[in-house]
């Protein structure tokens, strides 16, 4: 108990909680500029840490990557922009409600439920670090090549009514996350003497290009102006919040319970989390035929996923300084700093601080609602610009957004060809959705697969011997064979009434 006492000491004093709140602010900002990142915004923060101490320096790095990932949700649901990686799996279905006067609806689940799923997440990691962590570290490259499987093969109920044509950009964005030498091999493939290509294609400028760019082009090329969407209709964000908590409680538990299993999992983090609950929403929902037309059931899981996993990625960091995603690993770097060395022995030699990290947590999850719905408030009036104004300045942030990740041109040239390529795909009828998918989940299932037939000298039967690995297989074809047994049944109970045996 005198290790808590000492936690709260720690954090409630007014340098810390200004740093709370600064960060805060700073995180909310930045995530609403497409391109610029949760991890840009985490990575832009180190250096001043160095001037803190311990705890203002991680509490600065939790409430910029909480709020990061949140605001991204804003230019999405309004713009139909994401602001980062982890809205892009929704940004269809939130604007499609914008589209139909549900702007309030929509922004309102992505801020209530980021905040219900990341103090979900909080409430796991408090209570079960250390158990779900050594959990979590038996997952092998068996475990998480089905894992990528499982989320691939959502791609074909996510963004389309069509099967064939869901597949078919799935299976460009494979074909892209294969380039560049990014590989088990290290082979140089398909960079056609480009060398900017060979570290492969950055995922910001393709998403940013995917959905700004190609967006930018439609209403370039429209005949007609575009819909107008008044700021009005982003009324009382928080109405209906309970209605819709008590109506889609499984989907909140399962994409909160998801979120941070994936979190846990090294090497994930909110932008897997995000698309897999997605697909499961939508596959495990009573309504599927709604989504994409603006529903906001996968919003919620969705969005509940993307927070919770923030927290599941801080379990393996604390207890053994393996970074569960690319924000946990510039944190631990900041642990290491400033003296807070992780690992098991952490709980122990500097419990109060870990305690702190804790409080922060939670703090900066609560600071979410009155903070999260200021920015709304603000972020609504963007309705009532002009579009022939608003794209300019869309896209002159894009090309900001795309130019920082590398620091090169080559950015925004990928920028422009994939939005050239989504503008072209999404007026016949392609979803991009999948492509983004694919290019997400691309080198996670080759590596992973290549490594698996090594380890197991060539034998594909081990994919199925560990426990974990053969219920996630069992779960995986269920999946993707469910839709098949489906139709099948469909067809055999029609033959059995006429009392024709059934083939």
């Amino acid at each position: 108990m005198s290790a808590i006492a000492s936690a709260f000491e720690l954090v409630f004093q007014p340098y810390v909680l200004a740093v709370i709140l600064c960060a805060s602010i700073y995180g909310l900002i930045l995530g609403c500029i497409p391109g610029l990142t949760a991890t840009m915004a985490t990575a832009l923060l180190v250096p001043i840490t160095f001037f803190m101490a311990p705890v203002p320096a991680v509490a600065a790095i939790v409430s910029a990557s909480a709020m990061a990932i949140f605001s991204g949700d804003i230019p999405g649901a309004l713009l139909r922009i994401p602001g980062t990686p982890a809205s892009a799996a929704y940004t269809d279905e939130a604007y499609a409600m914008t589209k139909k006067g549900q702007a309030g609806i929509a922004l309102g689940a992505g801020l209530v439920f980021s905040v219900l799923g990341g103090l979900f997440g909080t409430a796991v990691m408090i209570t079960s670090a250390p158990l779900l962590a050594a959990f979590a570290l038996q997952f092998s490259s068996f475990e998480f090549f089905w894992l990528a499987v499982m989320g691939l093969g959502g791609a074909v109920f996510i963004g389309s009514a069509s099967v064939l044509k869901a597949c078919v950009t799935l299976l460009f964005g494979l074909l892209v996350s294969c380039v560049g030498m990014d590989n088990p091999a290290a082979a140089v493939r398909f960079t056609f003497g480009v060398g900017e290509l060979v570290g492969g294609v950055s995922l910001i400028p393709m998403v940013v290009g995917t959905f700004a760019v190609s967006e930018i082009l439609r209403n370039v090329t429209a005949m007609d102006a575009p819909p107008r969407i008044g700021a009005e209709q982003v009324g009382n964000i928080f109405k209906g919040m309970w209605a819709l908590t008590k109506r889609y409680k499984l989907a909140f538990l399962r994409g909160s319970a998801v979120g941070t299993i994936i979190g846990i999992q090294p090497g994930s983090g909110p932008d897997m989390a995000s698309w897999i609950t997605y697909s499961l929403s939508k596959r495990f929902s009573k309504e599927p035929e709604k989504f994409g037309t603006g529903h906001v059931e996968g919003i919620i899981e969705s969005g509940a996923a993307n927070n919770s996993s923030l927290a599941g990625a801080w379990i393996p960091a604390l207890v053994f300084g393996i970074p569960g995603d690319t924000i946990t690993a510039i944190a631990i770097g900041v642990l290491y700093l400033k003296g807070l060395n992780p690992g098991p022995t952490i709980f122990v030699t500097n419990a109060p601080a870990v305690y702190a990290i804790f409080i922060v947590f939670i703090l900066a999850n609560l600071l979410m609602v009155p903070l999260g719905w200021l920015i709304i408030k603000i972020a609504r009036n963007v309705l009532r610009v002009s579009r022939n104004i608003l794209m300019p300045i869309v896209l002159l942030f894009c090309i900001v957004g795309s130019f920082a990740i590398n620091n090169s041109e080559f950015g925004i040239v990928l920028m422009l060809v994939f939005g050239v390529i989504a503008f072209v795909l999404e007026g016949n009828g392609f979803p991009v959705a999948p492509a983004i998918l694919g290019m997400v989940l691309g080198n996670m299932l080759e590596e992973n697969f290549v490594t698996s037939m090594i380890k197991s000298d060539g034998n594909p039967a081990v994919f199925f011997s560990r426990p974990i690995a053969g219920v996630l297989a069992f779960c995986t074809i269920m999946i993707l064979f469910w839709p098949v047994a489906s139709w099948l049944a469909r067809k055999m109970r029609p033959a059995q009434g006429r009392g024709v045996p059934p083939v």
